[in-house]
């Protein structure tokens, strides 16, 4: 007996070990580098110039300070007059809609969009800023400042990568757009949207389109040598819900165990230690599966086994914020309210918890299970206005992922293509009504210190990315554009 437990025990570590050796990288595919002669330091000084005006998107879009927005138009016109003076309409009076004919009217059109308002800087953080958020500072081979990363560098890399094609005579085969929008940090509700409805209204049906949500990626997940192109083929959704405790109320020198923040403080507990159901599968499992294969020899078992592995592979993701928003719907407290004086038991407390939809999942379905994980009759669900569904999944095998990866590879050399989803909205929410697929992917390069600036203190991006991405831009409307 113990010579078969034996014998059947050496075959199972022999079927998981032949496993996890072939599962193994596949060969990288590669493409001869393209070279571009692009001037960097011109380049930054442009994003230089476009950081310093205070192009803020406040949360009540009539409060915009206008003029400033005027006067960075007014900026990117005498800054780039050839792309200017390609058919131009401007949305709402503030987003940039450009319009470069291609030769064959045939071939459905492509769409290189970004954002140049940005999102304000947190009051009283100020002073921990190397430099001015709004100064536009070029120092130790960066660009700073607010809008750096998020997202006029976009802006700018595009208007250069088409004025440099412009300046060459280059005319595309099929036509381009270009949006350049005003509102995108509250919505898109004024430009992306506005966009869309111009499209649909002259019966314009977009091949593809490129617009923010993840970049060129290096060092960020752990084992990966080689760079990661994370083109992402999805967004999730957005839900916001009050959670609104009722209980006793009155003096805090005798505090009732019923009071409204202790009964909302067991619900915040409750939502953190029980997450929503989620899972690897779909397009979080053929990214994690692609990076798991370059990974160390533990890890890999681990995925090539995912039969015996699988809940231990999950659990172990769930500790990581970017792995975990990968495989479910995320939930945030973001506000909490309660109380008007520090010695009176509030009847009433509030926490506002904001949720990122997973594609699987509905807003419908989300509140039915907060309410069976809060299990409180005490505590009131109320959903908050607006809000989205998660989008649409775009095709891996369409023609603008392909594109994007060939360009990724010729401009970045060797690297990992993977799909992915973006957990913040982006414009393409809008543009995808439009598009046959919708791609979110800056070509730009980033490590670990650079992400650390998305809406936060000393936003920057590196000089020399400049000048890449740009090369990087003017390659794909070439390939994009040109077949």
């Amino acid at each position: 007996m113990k010579r078969i437990i034996a014998t059947l025990l050496i075959a199972f570590i022999g079927v998981i070990l032949v496993r996890t050796i072939m599962f193994s990288p596949p060969e990288i595919t590669t493409e001869d580098q393209v070279i571009i002669d692009v001037n960097a330091d011109i380049v930054a000084q442009h994003l230089s110039e476009a950081v310093q005006f205070k192009t803020i998107s406040p949360p009540a879009p009539e409060t915009r300070n206008r003029l400033v927005f005027d006067n960075f138009l007014n900026w990117a016109e005498k800054t780039y007059p050839e792309l200017h003076s390609l058919e131009k309409t401007l949305i709402k009076g503030q987003t940039i809609l450009l319009k470069w004919p291609g030769q064959d009217p045939t071939l459905k059109p492509i769409l290189l969009a970004a954002h140049y308002d940005v999102v304000p800087v947190v009051p009283g953080t100020e002073e921990r800023w190397t430099h001015p958020p709004f100064g536009g500072v070029i120092e130790d081979g960066f660009v700073w400042g607010r809008g750096a990363l998020d997202d006029k560098s976009g802006v700018i890399v595009m208007m250069e990568a088409a004025t440099l094609l412009l300046r060459q005579g280059f005319i595309p085969e099929r036509t381009v757009y270009f949006s350049f929008d005003h509102d995108e940090e509250i919505g898109g509700i004024e430009g992306a949207l506005g966009v869309t409805k111009r499209f649909k209204e002259q019966g314009i049906q977009l091949a593809w389109s490129i617009d923010e949500g993840s970049f060129i990626l290096n060092d960020i997940y752990p084992g990966m040598t080689l760079p990661v192109a994370s083109i992402n083929v999805a967004e999730k959704g957005y839900l916001t819900l009050d959670l609104i405790a009722s209980g006793d109320s009155g003096h805090s020198s005798m505090p009732s165990k019923d009071a409204s923040i202790f009964l909302l403080a067991e619900a915040i507990r409750r939502l953190r230690e029980t997450p929503l159901p989620g899972g690897l599968e779909g397009i979080s499992l053929e990214a994690m599966d692609a990076i798991a294969r370059y990974s160390s020899f533990g890890r890999r078992m681990f995925f090539a086994n995912r039969w015996l592995f699988q809940s231990m592979i999950e659990s172990e993701l769930s500790k990581s914020g970017p792995t975990n928003a990968m495989l479910r719907t995320t939930t945030a407290p973001t506000l909490l309210s309660a109380g008007i004086k520090d010695n009176v038991l509030p009847g009433t407390a509030t926490a506002t918890v904001n949720f990122r939809l997973h594609p699987r999942d509905t807003p419908d379905g989300v509140i039915k299970a907060v309410k069976k994980i809060v299990g409180d009759d005490r505590i009131e669900i109320r959903r908050r206005e607006g809000g989205s569904l998660a989008s649409k999944v775009s095709s891996t095998e369409g023609i603008g992922f392909d594109v994007i990866a060939k360009v990724s590879r010729q401009m970045f050399g060797p690297l990992v293509v993977i799909p992915g989803i973006t957990g913040g909205g982006t414009n393409s929410s809008h543009y995808e009504a439009v598009a046959d697929d919708s791609y979110r992917i800056n070509l730009l390069s980033l490590g670990p210190d650079d992400v650390a600036g998305f809406h936060g203190t000393n936003e920057r991006i590196s000089v020399k990315n400049l000048g890449a991405g740009t090369a990087a831009y003017a390659q794909l409307i070439k390939i994009g554009a040109g077949e």
